[in-house]
This record gives C-alpha cells, sequence and structure tokens, in this order.
C-alpha cells in the first residue's frame, strides 16, 4: 500500500494547478489594464475636487464677509479688520452652533478635522464613507471657518476630496484596494488643488492614507495630484503659496545644526501640542451638555480670544508669509504661538468642523521665529535666518505631531519655492520626528483611532511571507498512499502508524465515516482536481492557494514540476515566519575586531620572518 522508499505525501490523483485550469491567474501578477482605469478614475474624481476647493474658499470668502462686514461679497476678506467691537466674541460662536446643528440632523462624522476619520475607513470600513459627508463636510467647515474659526481649507477639503473618491468606489465595481486607491487620490487631490504642493501630497498619501507603496496606488495618486495641481494654477495661482520677499541662502554647518536644535525642541513642543489637543476633547466628553453646544462652546473662547488678538481668527495663511517673511513684531509672533495655539486646541477639542494643518504650521513657524531670535541673541555668529527659522519651525511642527516627515519636508520646499532649505529642513524634521518616535506612542492623527483599537501602520517593511518561498517552509515526507488503495487499507495504516493529523487530500472525516464501503479505492472520494505548490513559490502564494482550495496542506514539487519533494502544513509556513521574525531580530557581530587584529600580526610576523630569512 505505501511505499517508504519512496518520496512524496499522502493521496494525489493529479499534480495540475486547479487555478490554471480554470484561467484564474494568481493576484501577485498585475493588471495592467486595471492600473489605467484606477488611474483614468483618479483623474476624473481629481478634476471634481480641484472646482470644489475652489467653491469651498469662495463660500469661507462670503461667510466671512457677512459675519463680520456684512456684505456679500467673493473677495477674499480676513475677520481682522472688523468694526463689530466686542460682538466679535457672538460671530464664532454662532457659527459653532450651526455646525453642533449640522452634526446632529446631518453626520456626526463632520466633527473633527477629517484626516484621522479617513484613515479610519481605510483601516475598519474598506474604505467607505458615507455619501452625504462630499457636501455636509465643506458646508460645515466654510461656516465654522468663515465665522472665525482658527483653521485651514486644507482639512475639510481633504476630507471631502476622501469622501467623492469613496463615494465613486461605492458606486463602481472595484475591490477594496482600488477603492482605497480613489479615497486617497481624491484626498490628495484636495490638498494639492489648495496648495499647489503635488509631491507633497503624493507623500501624504503614502504616510498617512495608503500605508503602502505599490505601481497601482501611486500611478493613480500622483496622476490625480498633477490634475489637482493643474486645478490650483488654472483656479488659484501658480505662485506659491507662502512667497517669499526674497531667496533663502544656503545654510552653513553651524546654521544647519543650529536649525536641527530647533527641530529637537519643536519635537517636543509636538507631543505637548498633540496631548493637549485629546486633553481638551476629554474635558469636553465630561461637560454636562450635549455634544451639539459643544462647538458652540468652542466658538466662544475662539471669540474672546479673537477680540484680543484679531489674527487669530480665521484661515491665517496670511499670517504663516508674514512669519516667514519675518514682518511682524515680536509680540505679534508671541501672540500667534500662544493665543492662536488656545484658541485652535480648544476649538478643535469642541468637536467643531476644521483642519489642523494651517494652525499646526502657524504655530511651528512663530516658535521658529522665536528660537531664531533666541539663537542670535545668545550665538550671534551661528548664522541662522529669521525667515529660514520660521519655515524650519513652520515644517518640524508637522513633522513631529503627524509623524509625515516626507510629506513635511516636500510640502515647505514646494509652497515656498525655497529649495535652498532642503538640508536645514531635512535636519529639523528629522529630529522632530526622532523625538516625537520615541517619546509618544500615537500622533494628532491617530490617537483618536487609537483609543478605538485600531492598530495604525507605522513602517513600511518587504512582507516576510512574500520573501520566504516554500522550499524554506516544507516538511519533508517518505511515504505516499496511492489512488487505488482502498478505505479499509488506509483505515489501518493510519491507526497502525498512529497519524492524527489531517494531512490527506481527502478529509480524514471522510476516509473514516460510517457510511463508507470499505472496499472503495481512496480515489474514488476525490471529489475535485488537486492543487500544488511549487519549491520556488512565496509563502504568501501558499497562503493564497491553501484559502481558495480550503485545505490545510498542499504538496509540493520541485523547480521542475516533476517530482513530489514534500507537503506544506499551515503549520510551517507560521513556523518559518516565527523563525525568520527572529532571525531579524538577532543581534550579532560578524566582524570581530580581536581576531582581525590577531590575523594582522600573524600576516605581519611571516612577512617580517620572510624579509630575515632573504
Amino acid at each position: 500500500m505505501a511505499s517508504k522508499n519512496q518520496v512524496g505525501i499522502p493521496i494525489s490523483m493529479s499534480l495540475n494547478d486547479t487555478l490554471s485550469s480554470e484561467g484564474i491567474n494568481s493576484s501577485s501578477i498585475p493588471n495592467k489594464t486595471r492600473i489605467i482605469v484606477i488611474a483614468a478614475y483618479a483623474v476624473a474624481i481629481a478634476a471634481m475636487i480641484s472646482f470644489i476647493a475652489k467653491f469651498l474658499v469662495m463660500f469661507i470668502n462670503v461667510i466671512t464677509n457677512l459675519s463680520f462686514y456684512g456684505t456679500f461679497s467673493f473677495h477674499e476678506g480676513t475677520p481682522w479688520a472688523t468694526n463689530l467691537g466686542i460682538w466679535v466674541i457672538v460671530v464664532p460662536a454662532i457659527g459653532g452652533l450651526v455646525v453642533g446643528l449640522m452634526a446632529l440632523y446631518g453626520s456626526k462624522a463632520i466633527r473633527g478635522h477629517g484626516i484621522p476619520e479617513a484613515m479610519e475607513q481605510v483601516l475598519t470600513n474598506q474604505s467607505k464613507i458615507r455619501p452625504s459627508i462630499t457636501y455636509l463636510k465643506p458646508l460645515s467647515s466654510a461656516i465654522a471657518i468663515g465665522t472665525g474659526g482658527p483653521f485651514g481649507a486644507e482639512g475639510p477639503i481633504i476630507a471631502t476630496g476622501g469622501a467623492l473618491g469613496s463615494t465613486l468606489g461605492q458606486l463602481l465595481k472595484i475591490t477594496h484596494s482600488e477603492r482605497k486607491i480613489l479615497l486617497a487620490a481624491g484626498a490628495t487631490a484636495g490638498m494639492t488643488a489648495i496648495f499647489g504642493s503635488p509631491v507633497a501630497a503624493i507623500f501624504l498619501a503614502i504616510e498617512l492614507l495608503l500605508f503602502e507603496f505599490t505601481p497601482k496606488s501611486l500611478i493613480a495618486v500622483s496622476l490625480a495630484c498633477i490634475t489637482g495641481a493643474a486645478g490650483h494654477h488654472f483656479l488659484f495661482s501658480a505662485t506659491p503659496v507662502f512667497a517669499l520677499e526674497h531667496l533663502i541662502p544656503t545654510a552653513s554647518n553651524p546654521a544647519i545644526l543650529s536649525y536641527s536644535v530647533i527641530g529637537i525642541v519643536i519635537g517636543f513642543l509636538s507631543i505637548g501640542i498633540t496631548k493637549a489637543v485629546y486633553w481638551v476633547e476629554d474635558a469636553f466628553e465630561r461637560l454636562p451638555f450635549h455634544w451639539m453646544w459643544w462647538p458652540a462652546i468652542g466658538g466662544l473662547v475662539v471669540g474672546i480670544v479673537g477680540y484680543f488678538a484679531p489674527r487669530t481668527l480665521g484661515v491665517g495663511y496670511e499670517n504663516i508669509t508674514d512669519l516667514l517673511n519675518n514682518s511682524l513684531p515680536l509680540t505679534v509672533v508671541l501672540s500667534l504661538c500662544l493665543l492662536k495655539f488656545l484658541s485652535w486646541v480648544i476649538a478643535l477639542g469642541s468637536g467643531t468642523s476644521g483642519g489642523t494643518l494651517a494652525p499646526l504650521l502657524t504655530i511651528g513657524a512663530a516658535i521658529g521665529l522665536l528660537c531664531g531670535h533666541v539663537l542670535l541673541t545668545i550665538f550671534p555668529t551661528c548664522g541662522v535666518s529669521l525667515p529660514l527659522a520660521a519655515l524650519v519651525g513652520m515644517s518640524a511642527m508637522f513633522a513631529g505631531a503627524s509623524r509625515a516627515v516626507l510629506t513635511s519636508i516636500v510640502f515647505a520646499l514646494e509652497t515656498t519655492g525655497q529649495f535652498n532649505a532642503m538640508l536645514p529642513l531635512l535636519g529639523s524634521c528629522v529630529g522632530a520626528y526622532l523625538v516625537s518616535y520615541l517619546f509618544m506612542d500615537t500622533t494628532i492623527m491617530t490617537e483618536k483611532i487609537t483609543r478605538r483599537g485600531i492598530h495604525t501602520p507605522d513602517s513600511y517593511q518587504p512582507d516576510q511571507l512574500n520573501q520566504l518561498t516554500v522550499g524554506q517552509a516544507i516538511e519533508q515526507t517518505s511515504t505516499v498512499i496511492e489512488g487505488d488503495n482502498t478505505i479499509e487499507e488506509l483505515r489501518n495504516w493510519s491507526t497502525d502508524e498512529g497519524i492524527t493529523e489531517n494531512y490527506y487530500i481527502v478529509s480524514s472525516s471522510s476516509i473514516f465515516a460510517h457510511h463508507q464501503d470499505r472496499e472503495k479505492t481512496i480515489k474514488s472520494l476525490i471529489k475535485r482536481q488537486p492543487a500544488y505548490l511549487r519549491a520556488t513559490n512565496s509563502l504568501r502564494e501558499a497562503i493564497r492557494k491553501m484559502t481558495q482550495e480550503n485545505v490545510d496542506v498542499l504538496p509540493v514539487l520541485d523547480a521542475r514540476g516533476s517530482t513530489v519533494i514534500g507537503l506544506l502544513h499551515y503549520k510551517n509556513i507560521l513556523s518559518a515566519y516565527d523563525a525568520a521574525d527572529t532571525f531579524n531580530d538577532q543581534r550579532e557581530t560578524n566582524i570581530s575586531i580581536k581576531r582581525s587584529s590577531m590575523r594582522m600580526l600573524v600576516k605581519g610576523k611571516k612577512i617580517l620572518i620572510r624579509k630575515r630569512n632573504s
């Protein structure tokens, strides 16, 4: 019945690949036509979100002019020059009340700054966002910002773009992975339409939304960002958003060190800011009021702060430009550093609708500028440029709070056009990122969803299962059972050998079922064409095949496909993965200085002896 000298596995009637015979290709082989289709969808979404971004900015202007000046105008205006006097306190509170009502009767998902909510849908809900967010989020954000909320337009438009991409992805017959790509494409196209920063937006998708780097996602998101950049140039302006009056000079080595120190300092401050945001959120949770009223309470605080420091009201992109040009008095810089933070953190913690990027950039630029003044006072010859110190602070704050370090660096370069700032930005952002990573478990983007038990990927490493092959994990066997053996023979053999594992192409429950005719052959129980693996297949492919075939074990052929060399059980895959993971974490010394020194001494001694003998 069983030959002990033959290499093989239990019961193999045929070793044809069942998936290939059915015309099914492995999903590891990319569908290049599909890549073009998804990219086309992404471009269409980007074109639509560009016009939505323009509408959002115009609507913010209308609300601002109506709220603070009593005029209906699309002209860009700020709340700073209003003549409302003490009544300016009431305007943000009214805006907060409207947002609370929209959240109550529309969708609670409009609360917050958008990116954590988009991340949550990507990680837990197959990238499905309610279609109503596509119009409720920009409307609520425009009301919150237009009535003086200390937010930027980028967070809401990122959330709106993501919702638009998700909605289209739910209307089309596409995979969950493709829907995620469309969500990221819409979100990043929205960011690009506002700031004109396509490369930074691509990095934002990779670091905060996609959690992957594949040709399908990269091509689609890149084309969406290019389309968003074209929309920015066509609908807004072709000049940098934060234009500097003078070219930043190339930094000296002492200056680069100084900027790196600023980055480290801001890294610690970014931790404090992140903790403060969620401390305020927790404080609002303890209030004895319905959450609908919280945005109004936050708006009241915004109004009070805005009465004493008008520059804290509204979007404040002009603040960032003025800080980068070092054109503000130190008292105003200090107020933007402290009072803008106070206004923003309470408003955001109240659950109103708004973004985090513009406030973080403003606060970071103000802190960087103040640090630059301190360094120049203590070390006059350190070579620090105040505009560059502000730029470094702006970027480092975003890097520390979000840990989107590449996004932060490239964003600063694209929005200012100051490419001489590359090295200072690299040093400061990596410094802030290092501090944030070492001393804070979460970020301003992930704290909320982490509290809900959702793990957010924070590293992008090669998949171990794609690196390991079946040949490295197989279990050798030396017993083959022929298909012509009877059920009775197999029962007796398995009992004698004490076999308890279900290592058969047919299940052991079928073999030992009472109703089976003992004289029937094993091959009569096989209802389908058995599948197999090759030794060169990856363990990821093995898992896919086992899942599709609904089996725990598969036969393995050699590289030529002519000889059965063993079998692969799912336990072998787990063991191989664990062994590889343990091996990667092992610390070892591959070069011994002591051994190398001894070899050099011996070699030198031999050379001296040869010279002496000659």
